[in-house]
């Protein structure tokens, strides 16, 4: 990335986890943060600059870190008609995030060996607009390619415990888990858990057959809360007899986060020091945004694994995050064409595309429950930032951090609409949907990249992995 000399960024609301404050953000030719100064340093610096610093005043704008997105899917290579890098790191520049990570699976190949990772890694070089990260994947027998994968700067490792919906990245057993967690011991990585897991007679499936696809309560009952309690039980097994850090993915079911928090309590009880005693767990702009009751009927745009479910259990979702006992708010943009989003629920395929919305959606109903934009900065900045271990160069407003900054307009409104959807398929249940909160400017380590609109020039954006 080009230097673009010595900035300095004003806002009279500049956002971080602590509060908000009126000054500026002096940026180095590096494109790192050098320091925040007052309203008052801000002006000195100027009048003392003799015009060698470029002044980027916001009025009164927001100014806030960019979003770091821990869970978005490309697909590309070997699925990129469903997605690609281009399209969604673009998408992902004009809803203020600035660092999204890979999921391993739905690319062919998966991200579960060294090679693979090059492949994709290799796909992915000159086609970023922000900065992106991977996740390593766990499959039965890949244990020894993970240490490999870990020192090429993988953030961690994902693995399913039910099937994934793709033959190339097949779901894990107990003694898969013990092979990976000996693999992973003393690396500092982590793996993160798609946790849902069938009983070994999954009764309800003879009953749900019978029932109408297109009802979207059919494919309701076919994933049960039961299912994420099956797998917070098998991870919860493995918790004392091992300190690597464990993750579950997007977190459906309120039920279980009481689970997780006794089995983070017992960590942290037995001395382990990892962030959060190494069990952490996020949940999804769906399932803070959207209730099973509102879905209708044979709308597959709405089918995502595990299920979007009732209102109460949206209301107990929000408040144990706000407790902290839930840790990050991520997308989990998860597309496909639009063939395979048919009216069926059973057959069509599981994801939610969102990644250029997250920060409205999430600001839409934080707002409107009388949170302030510092809750944007800890469940959306520098709580993914944390898990992924690129705490020190990203998620805060903070000397020596990145400066991956937003223009934010929190009090403005918009409507969804497909002419404004930058991901490839325009598949999206929110569209139509009147959202709180508009990106006006996405700067990544200082430098414009989106502005009122449009994708500045050619993409920006590193891999952030070693030796690539």
């Amino acid at each position: 990335m080009t230097s673009t000399g010595r900035q300095l960024f004003l806002s009279k609301r500049i956002v971080t986890e602590t509060g908000v404050t009126d000054g500026g953000v002096l940026v180095n030719e590096n494109g790192l943060i050098e320091k925040l100064l007052s309203r008052q340093q801000a002006e000195q610096l100027i009048k003392e600059s003799n015009g060698d610093v470029t002044v980027v005043d916001g009025g009164e704008l927001a100014l806030m870190p960019g979003v770091v997105d821990s869970h978005v899917h490309v697909n590309e290579p070997g699925r990129t008609a469903w997605e690609g890098f281009r399209t969604a790191t673009s998408a992902a520049a004009a809803g203020g995030i600035t660092t999204i990570v890979d999921m391993p699976l739905n690319s062919i190949p998966p991200t579960t060996t060294l090679e693979n990772l090059k492949i994709k890694a290799s796909s992915a070089k000159g086609n970023v607009f922000v900065d992106v990260g991977f996740w390593g994947g766990v499959i039965v027998g890949n244990k020894d390619s993970l240490r490999d994968l870990v020192k090429a700067g993988v953030v961690g490792f994902k693995c399913f415990l039910c099937p994934s919906g793709v033959d190339e990245f097949p779901n894990v057993q107990a003694e898969d888990l013990e092979k990976a967690f000996a693999a992973l011991e003393g690396t500092g990585s982590l793996l993160a858990f798609h946790a849902e897991m069938e009983d070994e007679k999954n009764e309800c499936d003879k009953k749900i057959l019978k029932k109408d696809p297109e009802e979207y309560t059919t494919y309701l009952e076919s994933r049960p809360p039961k299912m994420e309690l099956n797998a917070i039980s098998l991870i919860s097994s493995f918790l004392n007899k091992t300190d690597v850090r464990v993750h579950v993915v997007h977190v459906s079911s309120a039920s279980v986060v009481p689970l997780l928090n006794k089995a983070r309590e017992e960590r942290l009880a037995a001395g382990n020091k990892a962030w959060r005693g190494g069990v952490t767990a996020e949940t999804c702009h769906h399932y803070l945004s959207l209730s099973a009751e509102q879905i209708p009927r044979g709308r597959s745009e709405y089918k995502c694994a595990p299920p979007i479910r009732d209102v109460e259990n949206k209301e107990k979702l929000w408040k144990y995050l706000l407790e902290d006992k839930l840790d990050m708010v991520v997308s989990d943009h998860s597309p496909c064409t639009p063939e395979l989003k048919c009216s069926n629920n059973l057959e069509a395929w599981g994801g939610i595309s969102s990644v250029q919305f997250g920060l409205s959606l999430f600001w839409t109903e934080a707002s409107a429950r009388g949170l302030n934009l510092t809750s944007i900065c800890k469940y959306m900045c520098a709580a993914p930032a944390q898990l992924c271990g690129i705490q020190d160069r990203k998620g805060a407003i903070k000397p020596g951090l990145d400066a991956d900054l937003i223009f934010f307009d929190p009090d403005a409104e918009f409507t969804v609409s497909t002419d404004i959807i930058r991901h490839k398929n325009k598949l999206t249940p929110y569209v139509g949907k009147t959202l709180k909160g508009v990106v006006k400017k996405t700067y990544l380590r200082g430098q414009l990249i989106y502005a009122d609109g449009d994708i500045i020039e050619e993409p920006k954006g590193n891999l952030l992995l070693n030796n690539f």
